[in-house]
């Protein structure tokens, strides 16, 4: 799949927003500590993905009920679903520099049904021309993303008999209907019901 940058500047993906707030002082604090360990680009990018992946739960896995959206929120209380946990990586890898961008995929039960949108990112190294997609949900049985620059490793490969879609947009921000979504959802089973079925 070609994958295609929503904004043709580069630096549109480094930037940060209510969402991505790589700013805040948690990101920047664990962001520096994962560098400390790595101390190149790319070895950073991977201990940042198996940190967000291992690291913060998904909510549906732990069985958390809370609804974190903002970057900084969901490293705090290492609580998040895939859009938030996506938001996490992103604000983590443009804290240091790594262009990166949230992707997204229809996705749907095995019979074809409960059509919900799912999120994951792109991180293009720096002297790179590539762009490559990763997905840090959370491992579990049947589920096992890996980091991989070169040969995709989702958690979730589509299924397109199903009707399931890979959206090969990249996006700077939060799509804002999966934003709106997130902000006014009061707890998971209440976000289940407001996340989109499509883009």
């Amino acid at each position: 799949m070609q994958l295609t940058q929503q904004n043709p500047d580069i630096h549109a993906y480094l930037v940060s927003d209510e969402a991505v707030d790589h700013w805040h002082p948690l990101v920047q604090e664990t962001a520096d500590t994962l560098w400390s360990t790595t101390g190149d680009a790319y070895s950073y990018a991977e201990a940042t993905f198996t940190f967000v992946r291992d690291a913060i739960p998904h909510s549906a896995d732990s069985g958390d009920l809370r609804v974190a959206w903002r970057a900084s929120d969901v490293l705090a209380t290492r609580n998040g679903i895939c859009h938030a946990k996506s938001h996490a990586l992103i604000a983590l890898l443009r804290a240091q520099g790594i262009p990166a961008a949230l992707c997204y995929q229809r996705l749907t039960e095995d019979d074809g049904t409960v059509p919900l949108v799912h999120g994951l990112i792109a991180l293009r190294l720096p002297g790179s021309a590539r762009w490559s997609r990763l997905d840090p949900r959370g491992n579990r049985s049947g589920v096992d993303a890996r980091f991989d620059l070169d040969r995709e490793r989702l958690a979730f490969p589509v299924r397109p008999e199903l009707g399931e879609i890979d959206y090969p947009e990249l996006h700077a921000h939060p799509h804002p209907a999966v934003l709106k979504a997130l902000r006014e959802s009061a707890d998971r089973p209440q976000l289940w019901r407001n996340l989109p079925t499509a883009l």
